[in-house]
Parts: C-alpha cells; structure tokens; sequence
C-alpha cells in the first residue's frame, strides 16, 4: 500500500533510440509535482544494443526476445540501484520492441517482477497493455504528466510539448482545463532513423550538433514524397512503431552521408510542421525535450515550420533529459493510487483508463 501524500518515485525510461537507461526521482502525490531527485543515466553497451536491436518487431516467445528482456532488466537494475534509497516506488517501462495496436498489441521487454525483488520496492511496469485493450493506442503516456508540468512551470496560454526521440510526439494543453481537454499523437519518426544512418556510415551513435546535416543539402523530392505519407492525414490521437518509416530509410541510401543526414532530419522538422495542423489551436511556445533539443539544425528547421517560439524545456527549468524518466516515476503512482493515465484524447482510448501492473517484492522493502 502506497503511502498517502508525497511520495518519492524512481522512473525508468529506455526509449526507441536505444542508447541506454534513463532514470530520475521525483516528489508527488500523483497529481501536482513538488520537487525533483536526483537522476542518472547508463549508456547500453555495443553488445546490449545490438541484443535489442536484433529483438525489435518481435513478440514474446520469438527468437532473441528472452536476451532482450534480460539485457534491458540488467541494465535497469544496475542504474535503478543507485537511486533506490528512500524511494517507495519505481516505474519500469522497459524496452519497447513492437507496437502494433489494433493488431497483436504492444510488446516492451523486460518484467517488473525481477525488478521488484531486485530492487526490494514496489514496481509498477507494463504501462501500455491496458490502453490497448480498451481500444487507445497505448501511447504516448507522458502527456500525463506534461499536463502536470505545465501546471509547475504556471503556464496560462495552450502550450505544446515535443518529444524528439526515437520517434515524435506532441503534447498540446490548456493549462486552463484538465488533462481530459489534452491532443497528443506521434508525429512520425525523430532520431530513429538518423542516428541508424550514423551508426551504419560513421561508426557514431548520432549527428552531434547536427554537423554532418549542416553540410548536406535536402533532397526535396525525397521529403515530398515523405510529407505525403497517409499516417499523416490520420487524425489523432495515433502512434507509431520504431519503425513504421522504415522507407525513409531507404530512399536516402542513395545519398551521400551529409545530404542524407540533411534528409533525415529535415523529414522530422516537416513531419512536426504537419503535426501543428492538429492542433485545437495555436500554441503560445513548443518546449523540446529528448535528444533532437541538442541538435541546433533539427531546433531551426523545427522553428522555422511553426509560428511560435521553439525551445528546449530547460528554458523553463526542467531537464529534457531526464523528462520521460519522470514520466514514468509519475505514471507509476498514479496507477498505484487508481488514477487515470491515459484519455481519449492522448491516446483514443474509450474512456479515462488507468494502465500498469504493480509487482511487489516477495520480502517487502529492504
């Protein structure tokens, strides 16, 4: 039983780049945020990643799965231990390696219950199925906690939140109305597909500071083609898998390594500029979190399809590396309390659902 208050929860976030673990603490009572812990990161080794890079699109049972789960609770535990003292409850989302909703499902490795006795804490994991099965999309689920973030920062004028990670998602808000007035959606794909495209050319985990697209050119016909995508037309709320524009991929091999870096990240400015044709209505300023906020060409073109300011969340005070992370500490009490995390307007889900399993330790807390 979760205690009443503020409690002090542990998140985890692996995300779809799959570069490594991210974890934080925040101060909650599952609604308002009162204060932020300490935070950490550990980066997946180049056996790790290419364990879970060889799982992806596959399901419980199939080949490589099992070493996937047990690469992404390894690495959980490890960073997670660091951080366990005086927490009460840990969010464990684990590695997402397909995501079919309206088909099989949704699949993220790993299970909360080796956390759990690991980690001698509660852990709430298995976030998305729930969703899913009520008809939602089973993401994105930080809109959650944007909604509370936005109530933190004082925000009064409809902001919007983008995540650039493995994939896009927005978050736009009221500030003025509950978290049931919210549009969230995946605009497409992030820095997936170009930092696929760096590691395969350059041996490098990603473009650092946009240098190598900086000295390309956009081939403009590619990013034609690619602004013509049907998920596009889609209305939300809606999601993608990791690699749902896998033909993106394709259509730069052609290219040199600048002008398709150029490509790549052009694609996502674009697919954020289609992104704002969603919105109920125009945002006062987007706040950036994820990676692609540190990459100053992604920022430009980004800020040159929207007519708003564009900035990455630290102008507001928060950390965008540690954002989902945080996330996923909220989610997990508010599943614990018997809260909703997820509407229809985040993820088209029937109605208002709360999602995740609670695992608890077999000894209780150490």
């Amino acid at each position: 039983m979760l205690k009443k208050g503020h409690v002090r929860a542990l998140g985890a976030m692996s995300g779809t780049s799959l570069d490594g673990v991210d974890a934080a603490v925040i101060e909650t009572d599952g609604v308002e945020i009162f204060g932020f812990g300490p935070s950490g990161y550990r980066e997946y080794s180049g056996p790790e990643a290419r364990s879970l890079k060889a799982a992806l699109g596959r399901w419980p049972g199939e080949p490589g799965v099992a070493e996937a789960a047990e690469v992404a609770e390894t690495a959980h535990v490890v960073l997670l231990e660091e951080f366990i003292e005086d927490v009460d409850i840990v969010g464990f989302h684990g590695q997402t390696l397909a995501h079919e909703p309206g088909g099989r499902g949704t699949h993220q490795a790993g299970d909360g219950r080796v956390l759990a006795e690991a980690l001698s804490r509660p852990v709430v994991w298995d976030f998305r199925s729930n969703d899913v099965e009520m008809g939602g999309q089973g993401a994105p689920l930080a809109p959650a906690y944007h909604h509370a973030l936005a109530r933190f920062i004082g925000a009064d004028k409809p902001l919007v939140f983008l995540n650039l990670g493995g994939v896009g998602n927005v978050t736009w808000i009221d500030p003025g109305k509950g978290p049931e007035a919210m549009l969230a959606f995946d605009t497409g794909p992030a820095n997936a597909p170009l930092n696929d495209l760096m590691g395969a050319r350059r041996g490098l985990p990603y473009d650092e500071g946009g240098a190598l697209a900086a000295e390309g050119a956009v081939d403009e016909a590619i990013l034609a083609r690619f602004a013509e995508h049907r998920y596009f037309c889609k209305l939300p709320p809606k999601s993608l898998d990791r690699d749902d524009f896998a033909a993106l991929s394709q259509e730069v091999a052609g290219l040199s390594d600048a002008d398709a870096a150029a490509t790549l990240t052009a694609a996502v400015a674009a697919s954020v500029a289609l992104a704002q044709e969603h919105f109920p209505a125009a945002p006062a300023r987007v706040l950036v979190t994820g990676g692609g906020r540190k990459n100053p060409v992604m920022m430009a073109m980004i800020a040159e399809g929207l007519g708003c300011p564009v900035e990455p969340v630290e102008a507001v005070g928060l950390d965008g590396d540690m954002l989902e992370a945080q996330a996923f500490a909220y989610l997990a009490v508010r599943v614990a309390k018997g809260l909703p995390t997820s509407w229809p307007g985040t993820t088209g889900v029937r109605a208002a659902v709360g999602g995740g399993v609670i695992s608890e330790p077999s000894g209780g807390f150490a």
